[in-house]
C-alpha cells in the first residue's frame, strides 16, 4: 500500500509476531471481511507444526517467513505512533492514517538491558541472534545474566566456552523448575545440544526494526565459542553491581567477585511496548508491570481496541491458570482475540476459551520435553499443599502439586506419558485422597482407576 494514502479497513491487527500471527490467521477464519496487518518488519512469525500433548498443551514450531507470504492478508511495512480511539483512527510513521473498526494492538515487548552497550547483547530477536553468532566463534568467555527460559536454553546450547551464569535466585530456572527439578538437571550443564542442525535465517531488504520475538526453535543446533570444552560455573543469590570495558568486559557482582569476560548476555525479562500516544484525550489502563490492561475478552478499557501477547496484561482471574509472557500465551491470546473481536463485531454471545481453564507450557530444557501444568509451582497457595514428587535419574522428573486431596498443578520432565492424566485430574477436580500412594508408581496403569 501506498504511503500517505487514507486506508479504511474493518480490522487491524498491530505486530509481526505470534500473538499478531495468531490473530491474523483466526480472524480469516471468522469473518470474510478484510484484515490489515501492521508490521514494523517484512519479517514475520508464523507457527507450524502444532502438536497438541493433551486437550490444551501444544508444542509448534516457529518459522520466519516474508509477509508476502502469508495469504489473503493487506499489510503494511510501518510504525504505529499514535490512535485517535473515538475516531478509530490510526498514524504510523510514515503518515499514513488508518481507519479502521475493530483493532487488536499485538506489538509485543523490548528486553530489559543492563546497559547501553555494544557488548552487552539482549537476545529477544532474530536481529540479535545473528550478532551474537558473529561474535561468539571469537570468544572464550560468556557471562549470562538471567534466570528464565532463554538464559537456560542459551547455557545448553554453548559449546567450546566458558560460561559464567548470574543469578539472584537459589536454582537455576526459576521461572520454570522448582529446586528438586533444577537438581535433576545439574549433570547436564555441561552437556550440549547434539542436533546437527544450523541456525534458520532469512534475510529480506528493507529491514529495519525491533524484530519479532523469538519463538521456541530460536536455534538450531550447537552454537561454538573458541575453547577446547565447555565449562559452566553459576553463582547464585548474587546480581551485577558494575560493567566496564578495558582490554576485555570486567563485570563486578554484589557479592564481591570481579570476572573478566568478552561480553555479556542479558537475558533479565521484558518490558510491555504500551507506550502509545492516544490523541483523544483519553489513555489506556496500564498494570503493574507496564502491560496494557485487558478483560476476560482481551479488550482493553478503550472501546473497539484489543490486546494480546507481550503487550498486554490480564485483568481477571482463574483458578488454574495465569499469565507468563510465553510463545504458547501469545499464541492462545492472539487466536483468542480474534474471537473476541468478531463477536464484537456481530454482537454473538461469547464464552472464554477453554484454554484459559488451565495454565499449560510445553519446551524442552537440556533436551528434555517439559511439560507445566495447572499451578505446577504451587503458585498463589502459601503453604497449604502437599507434594508428589518421583525421580528417576537422567530419566525424569514428576511433581504433582496437591490441595485438599485434589491435583492442581503438575510438572513433567521427560517422557513421562502422565500428561493427559494430570490435565484431566486438574480440570475434573478428582478426589484422590485414597490415591495418594499410587498416583506416581510406574507399576500401576493409574487410568484404570477413571475408566
Amino acid at each position: 500500500m501506498d504511503e500517505n494514502q487514507q486506508i479504511e479497513v474493518p480490522y487491524v491487527v498491530v505486530g509481526g509476531g505470534i500473538a499478531g500471527i495468531s490473530c491474523v490467521e483466526a480472524l480469516k477464519i471468522y469473518t470474510t471481511e478484510a484484515v490489515l496487518l501492521i508490521s514494523e518488519s517484512p519479517v514475520v512469525k508464523v507457527i507450524t507444526d502444532v502438536q497438541f500433548h493433551t486437550k490444551i498443551a501444544a508444542g509448534f514450531n516457529v518459522e520466519d517467513r516474508n509477509l508476502q507470504c502469508i495469504e489473503d492478508t493487506k499489510y503494511i511495512i510501518d510504525k504505529i505512533i499514535a490512535i485517535d480511539s473515538v475516531a478509530h483512527i490510526i498514524y504510523t510513521l510514515n503518515g499514513r492514517e488508518i481507519k479502521y473498526k475493530i483493532l487488536c494492538l499485538c506489538m509485543g515487548a523490548t528486553p530489559k538491558l543492563l546497559d547501553d552497550k555494544d557488548y552487552i547483547i539482549g537476545l529477544r530477536d532474530t536481529h540479535s541472534v545473528e550478532y551474537f553468532q558473529s561474535i561468539l566463534s571469537h570468544a572464550k568467555r560468556v557471562l549470562i545474566v538471567g534466570n528464565g527460559g532463554i538464559a537456560t536454553d542459551l547455557v545448553y546450547k554453548l559449546s567450546n566456552i566458558e560460561i559464567i551464569w548470574i543469578i539472584r535466585d537459589e536454582h537455576i530456572s526459576s521461572h520454570f523448575l522448582d529446586a528438586g527439578a533444577a537438581e535433576f538437571f545439574s549433570n547436564f550443564l555441561n552437556s550440549h545440544q547434539s542436533s546437527e542442525k544450523v541456525v534458520k535465517r532469512f534475510r529480506y531488504s528493507g529491514q529495519n526494526s525491533s524484530g519479532a520475538a523469538l519463538g521456541p526453535d530460536w536455534h538450531c543446533g550447537t552454537m561454538f565459542g573458541k575453547c577446547d570444552n565447555k565449562n559452566v560455573v553459576i553463582e547464585y543469590k548474587t546480581e551485577i553491581k558494575n560493567i566496564f570495558k578495558q582490554d576485555l568486559v570486567k563485570v563486578e557482582l554484589t557479592n564481591g567477585k570481579v570476572y573478566d569476560c568478552d561480553f555479556v548476555v542479558s537475558a533479565t525479562g521484558v518490558t510491555p511496548n504500551s507506550n502509545l500516544e492516544v490523541r483523544d484525550g483519553k489513555h489506556f489502563d496500564i498494570a503493574y508491570d507496564g502491560g496494557i490492561k485487558v478483560d476476560w475478552k482481551m479488550e482493553t478499557n478503550l472501546s473497539d481496541i484489543f490486546a494480546a501477547g507481550d503487550v498486554c496484561t490480564v485483568n481477571w482471574t482463574s483458578e488454574h491458570w495465569f499469565q507468563m509472557r510465553l510463545w504458547t500465551q501469545a499464541r492462545q491470546m492472539g487466536m483468542y482475540a480474534a474471537k473476541c473481536m468478531y463477536s464484537t463485531q456481530t454482537n454473538e454471545t461469547l464464552l472464554q476459551d477453554f484454554c484459559f481453564e488451565l495454565f499449560t507450557h510445553v519446551t524442552s530444557f537440556f533436551g528434555f520435553k517439559v511439560i507445566l501444568l495447572g499451578l505446577y509451582n504451587a503458585q498463589g497457595l502459601d503453604k497449604n499443599y502437599e507434594l508428589l514428587v518421583r525421580v528417576t535419574e537422567g530419566l525424569e522428573y514428576v511433581k504433582l502439586v496437591i490441595q485438599n486431596g485434589r491435583v492442581v498443578g503438575a510438572m513433567l520432565i521427560g517422557d513421562t506419558d502422565l500428561e493427559e492424566m494430570c490435565e484431566n485430574l486438574i480440570l475434573n477436580q478428582i478426589d484422590v485422597t485414597n490415591l495418594m500412594d499410587d498416583l506416581l508408581d510406574p507399576n500401576i496403569d493409574i487410568e484404570d482407576y477413571f475408566d
